[in-house]
């Protein structure tokens, strides 16, 4: 028997991105999978892995900043490191940049740390997340979170063994009010008008509302705006569901709407078809719907993807094309020539190395940029010395430095 743990600090979205990684462990003969993570979803992570051994800590919500947090969560969490202390884990997956997840791994011999590690005192980032962070400059063509996590295992489980393909359940439409980055949402006029268009060229006759307590405000105004044979068996159920009630009401639709949220990448996981928005600082090939049968309706200016730690610069101009009167004609034919300017439309599926989007209408002017970057990036994995194009050629100089090969193990071969 073989112990893994893996430290998932993040939040909502990333407990359910870090899936193949967590499926490849359990895959693996005689492994017992451990997870770590903040103790808010403790409860989900019951229901999304009841086959891991869940660690629960205080990461978040601690009320305070900067130094007397981490004290904080160093007190509160002092029975808890004992614990995973007490395991003799094979190996440790730390997946999160910060404090914490650094201090986490000062626990554990630092040969067994994959990621985020501690040595001697010095914090230490393993080659694979060192590799994302000089590929981050090029965002347009990055990795789905899903592979990159799985990366991290050199015998990953194929991609559509991860989610299975979405298919309508019969429960209507769910629309996602908001994400946490307001500037990655849709506002409610343009939300309403696209839950009304969906709604009746679907004819079903029910719509729920979901999100937090903030968001309630925004249902009611959503409600008021839907026509009345929607209005009479729609609900808006924003801060009154807990987590096993959204697990059901997801895994019951027809249909999602949603910015880049929690909820989308939890329809994925539960093969619920997700019809996704994606603006401003959510770039669908970082952080899509994972799976079969998803669809994406991706912005595309010149100043995307943008960072969400800076203000917008253009007054949002991401928007217009959602804003576009033609895009609601769009949504319903699927035709490109229906595309508003400044959106593709694309459907999900897989590659060799993962998740990919197929774009269906409007221009994807970095595709093949993106297909060689996948490529270098599966033959890094794979330990493939396949013939390397110029373009892959290009990738290793910016990416790869001599201390790679002088401190890190080579690569071993994966998917057989």
């Amino acid at each position: 028997m073989k112990n893994y743990l893996v430290i998932q600090l993040a939040r909502f979205g990333d407990l359910i991105q870090t899936k193949r990684l967590l499926a490849t462990l359990c895959a693996r003969e005689g492994a017992v999978v451990h997870l770590c993570i903040d103790k808010s979803l403790q409860p989900l992570a019951h229901l999304v892995y009841p086959d891991v051994v869940i660690h629960p800590i205080t990461a978040h919500g601690t009320g305070l900043n900067g130094p007397e947090a981490m004290r904080a969560m160093l007190v509160d969490n002092r029975k808890a490191f004992a614990k995973l202390k007490s395991f003799d884990f094979d190996t440790v997956y730390n997946l999160n940049f910060s404090g914490l997840n650094f201090r986490l791994a000062a626990l554990f011999d630092s040969e067994n740390v994959q990621g985020y590690g501690w040595h001697e005192g010095q914090e230490i980032i393993g080659l694979w997340p060192s590799m994302a962070m000089r590929w981050s400059s090029f965002r347009k063509i990055a990795i789905n979170l899903v592979d990159f996590w799985a990366g991290y295992c050199p015998d990953m489980i194929a991609p559509e063994l991860v989610n299975p393909k979405a298919q309508a359940k019969g429960g209507g439409i769910g629309v996602v009010l908001a994400g946490r980055e307001s500037r990655r949402s849709l506002p409610v006029d343009i939300l309403a008008k696209i839950t009304t268009t969906l709604g009746s060229s679907s004819k079903t006759d029910k719509i729920v509302l979901l999100g937090g307590k903030a968001e309630q405000a925004a249902g009611q105004a959503i409600l008021k705006q839907l026509p009345a044979n929607l209005q009479k068996n729609s609900s808006n159920l924003a801060g009154k569901t807990d987590w096993t009630q959204l697990v059901e009401i997801v895994d019951s639709l027809d249909m999602l709407l949603t910015p880049d949220t929690g909820t989308m990448h939890l329809a994925a996981h539960l093969g619920t078809p997700v019809t996704a928005f994606f603006l401003s600082s959510a770039w669908c090939f970082e952080t899509g719907p994972y799976g079969e049968g998803h669809t994406v309706y991706q912005a595309v200016t010149d100043c995307l993807p943008c960072l969400e730690t800076k203000s917008c610069e253009y007054g949002l101009k991401c928007l217009g094309g959602f804003a576009d009167p033609t895009f609601q004609r769009f949504l319903v034919t699927g035709k490109a020539d229906h595309a508003p300017e400044g959106i593709i439309g694309f459907d999900s599926t897989f590659d060799r190395l993962g998740q990919v989007y197929t774009p269906f209408a409007g221009n994807d002017a970095d595709m093949e940029q993106r297909i060689g970057f996948r490529e270098f990036i599966r033959q890094y994995l794979a330990g493939d010395g396949g013939k390397i194009s110029d373009l892959e050629h290009l990738f290793a100089e910016r990416i790869y430095r001599e201390s790679d090969w002088m401190t890190q193990p080579q690569p071993v071969v994966i998917f057989g």
